[in-house]
């Protein structure tokens, strides 16, 4: 039990790194950088392999951690608001994903999507609470824009890519990502 508690530390401290290097690479890409949501595929897997239980404290420390290293995203409202957003996909997507009885790549997928919308509602309540200690104001134009339309280009990669690494992985056996049938 210790030997498996010990490998999940170390993988989630494997994905806090790649979660706080990743943006530095799609940062590059100005136009698109952002909308690629590079901090989410590193709390994606994370909660899938390691579980809700390291992923979420991980998830929420990311981008608040990142604020403080590299000044992005500007830790008001911007990384505060990150910070419950990827917690809650890491605990919504960890938790389903454990009490599901059959993981396959539906469950998978069904995971992923129901993190995304719990996630985004929970980052636009972030928003309206925090730009409202300030007396301003966090338009629902704002959110469909936040949450959605700029995000289009992340959500499809997330929906190829996290699917696909847990598919290699339990091909290769490094990470088995269907629990055995009964």
């Amino acid at each position: 039990m210790k030997k498996e508690h010990l490998q999940k530390l170390v993988m989630t401290a494997l994905f806090l790194s790649i979660g706080l290097v990743l943006p530095v690479v799609t940062g590059n890409i100005p136009q698109i950088g952002n909308m690629l949501l590079p901090m989410h595929i590193p709390v994606f897997l994370c909660a899938l392999i390691c579980g809700w239980q390291y992923a979420t404290p991980m998830a929420f420390v990311l981008p608040l951690l990142r604020s403080l290293i590299f000044h992005m995203p500007p830790m008001y409202p911007g990384a505060i608001a990150m910070a419950f957003e990827l917690m809650t996909y890491a605990f919504v997507c960890g938790f389903i994903y454990s009490k599901i009885k059959r993981q396959n790549v539906g469950a998978l997928y069904f995971c992923i999507i129901a993190a995304m919308i719990a996630g985004r509602v929970v980052w636009g309540a972030a928003q309206v609470i925090l730009l409202g200690i300030n007396g301003r104001t966090f338009t629902f134009q704002a959110f469909i824009a936040g949450a959605l339309l700029n995000a289009i280009p992340g959500i499809i990669i997330q929906l190829i890519l996290i699917p696909a690494v847990m598919f290699a992985l339990d091909r290769t056996s490094l990470i088995p990502f269907r629990k055995k049938e009964a």
